[in-house]
């Protein structure tokens, strides 16, 4: 299903489809005038409604399901702490993240093994202390006694292919009209696309109330300060990632969400 969508709604030029125009059935420009607005009513229905809506939305709900499961089955303590953040939702691993940062008050983005463990502890997840342990092991290579923040937190997060990691930071260069490499809640609002989810379009729900749900997934762990970094933005969308099977899907769904 996805992929059909994705098919019938690919931009002329999109290298994810091909798209040739010259191979349209259509002979005269008002008909393909017509086809054209018909496939844009079909793109726009369809993505507004697969399209990842909140933390109870289809696409989250899948993923934390699914991570529930699949924690059970794995041995490998890195793979079971993504896990037991994914089965939170796509903001697990942005929560975590957070708890992390938090603890490095002298801003040396290493931890030594008394912050790990009790990061782990105060973010609820239920890491069996020997799987904590190893952990820790495997990313103190140099036997120091501290980790790279950085390191593990790209490690733990679920990798993504480089053509989505592109789309990703394209939508945040977008929205950091400073460079600065973070956004505010503000840069969102202006260019997020909440009009587009079903709940609006049936008078559910007002733009305003989806915007703050979806920003909600940033203000995590108790941290509320109006700002998203590329970590944080990256670590969400590669959660969100992991229940969409197909790339040119997850292109499309990030170019009609950020209008790029």
């Amino acid at each position: 299903m996805l992929s059909m969508v994705a098919a019938c709604a690919a931009a002329p030029n999109d290298p994810c489809f091909n798209y040739d125009n010259n191979n349209a059935p259509t002979n005269n420009k008002a008909d393909k005038s017509k086809d054209k607005d018909n496939t844009l009513n079909i793109m726009n229905s369809a993505v507004a409604f697969h399209r990842p809506q909140s933390p109870s939305s289809r696409v989250d709900e899948e993923l934390m399901q699914k991570s529930s499961r699949a924690v059970n089955s794995t041995t490998d303590p890195l793979e079971k702490l993504r896990l037991l953040c994914l089965s939170r939702g796509a903001s697990g691993i942005v929560g975590l993240g957070r708890v992390f940062r938090r603890m490095d008050d002298d801003g040396s983005k290493q931890l030594n093994k008394e912050e790990f463990l009790n990061g782990i502890k105060e973010t609820g997840l239920e890491l069996p202390q020997e799987d904590a342990d190893e952990l820790f092991d495997k990313f103190d290579t140099d036997k120091s006694g501290s980790i790279s923040l950085d390191e593990f937190l790209r490690q733990i997060r679920p990798p993504m292919s480089d053509s989505r990691r592109a789309i990703v930071e394209q939508a945040f260069k977008k929205l950091d009209k400073t460079g600065d490499g973070a956004i505010s809640i503000e840069d969102v609002r202006k260019v997020y696309a909440a009009t587009a989810y079903p709940r609006y379009m049936s008078g559910e729900e007002t733009a305003d109330v989806i915007l703050k749900r979806f920003l909600a997934n940033f203000e995590t762990e108790g941290v509320v300060d109006g700002k998203i970094t590329l970590e944080e933005f990256m670590n969400y969308y590669s959660g969100i990632s992991v229940s969409i099977d197909n790339d040119c899907y997850f292109d499309l769904m990030m170019r009609q969400a950020y209008k790029l």
